[in-house]
């Protein structure tokens, strides 16, 4: 069956979405809506789930008016009771930068443990046709040299107690949840570990390193290197990233565990210095965090394994990371320049 027809028989089926107010969350909300305009001959219905403890309203404000899209203000820690057919659960709810969710350590992991253990239960009940987890590929700690690039039978090395615990520790829990509800129940779970997506719509206030760049370079021309700019990570541009989660979700491979992202590896400072070229007159310079613990437990080198994706799901990124960057820019100076939304 070809990827056309498996999203077009996607028509008339019901989602729940928790954190459809965060980034990537709100990309799946906008998929649907164009399926609906587009694709489906019978629209679905969608219901987003978000308290908006870090999610942004002005990311769904554009769908409040749909009436196939259904708000739910509310906490996905809380139990939860849904009325109706649910075929599709995607649990994207969660706080990923890590300066904000060091603030809300407990709130990560009750978003990550609890709340996925609610829609779990929810599962049970409504036999949706599939189930995904959003990971992270936090879960993989600071892996040893021979493990980059880094596959998913790699069992991490992740501090239990460290300052970033409650969001590794929590994420890895919360797989042990989803894979063990598939087992018991019998429930089509599916895991993604989502490699450090990015693109239009994540906010410059963020903190995570992307939006903190270009928030010095298009505030500041300048951009502050809070580390010696050696560790690496791998970008991947949001386009890539839902093509790669929606092939996950539509599979047949259950209780199983995907990397999604680029394997294009680069270092901080590379990170800086194309960030600086492409918005132009920006300075670089190194700095040290006044948080004593930034640093702590920071991973070294991040980049993934793909080959179970491009093998099993024939996963390929394909917008590179300058592409990405460039439209990252184009989006920030129309929102925070021309229009002048504040951070």
């Amino acid at each position: 069956m070809s990827k056309n027809s498996k999203l077009e028989e996607l028509g008339g089926t019901t989602w729940l979405i928790s954190g459809g107010g965060g980034f990537i969350g709100s990309y799946f909300l906008d998929l649907l809506r164009v399926c609906n305009e587009r694709v489906f001959s019978r629209p679905c219905r969608v219901l987003c789930i978000d308290n908006f403890l870090t999610g942004v309203p002005d990311r769904v404000r554009h769908l409040l008016d749909n009436k196939h899209f259904h708000f739910i203000n509310g906490d996905i820690t809380k139990p939860l009771e849904i009325i109706g057919d649910v075929h599709y659960i995607i649990h994207a709810a969660g706080i990923a930068s890590p300066p904000i969710y060091r603030q809300y350590p407990l709130e990560t992991i009750e978003v990550n443990v609890t709340g996925l253990k609610n829609l779990l239960e929810l599962a049970i009940t409504k036999k949706p046709k599939s189930f995904m987890y959003f990971s992270s590929s936090e879960i993989y700690g600071d892996p040893s040299p021979e493990n980059i690039p880094t596959a998913e039978d790699y069992n991490g090395n992740v501090s239990c107690t460290g300052p970033r615990a409650c969001y590794d520790e929590s994420k890895r829990l919360g797989e042990t949840l989803a894979v063990n509800y598939f087992r018991q129940y019998d429930l089509p779970v599916k895991v993604v570990r989502p490699f450090n997506i990015y693109g239009p719509g994540l906010h410059l206030g963020d903190r995570r390193v992307l939006p903190d760049f270009f928030r010095g370079a298009i505030m500041e021309k300048k951009i502050r290197v809070l580390s010696d700019g050696s560790p690496t990570r791998s970008f991947c541009y949001i386009r890539d990233g839902i093509a790669g989660f929606l092939s996950v979700l539509l599979s047949d491979f259950q209780g199983e565990a995907f990397n999604i992202g680029s394997d294009q590896e680069t270092s901080i400072i590379e990170l800086a210095h194309l960030v600086a070229d492409i918005t132009g007159d920006v300075e670089v310079e190194f700095q040290q965090s006044p948080d004593a613990e930034y640093l702590t437990d920071n991973p070294r080198r991040r980049c993934p394994d793909l080959t179970k994706a491009k093998a099993l799901l024939e996963y390929r990124p394909q917008v590179s990371l300058e592409a990405g960057l460039r439209r990252m820019l184009a989006w920030y100076t129309d929102v925070y320049v021309n229009k002048g939304v504040k951070v």
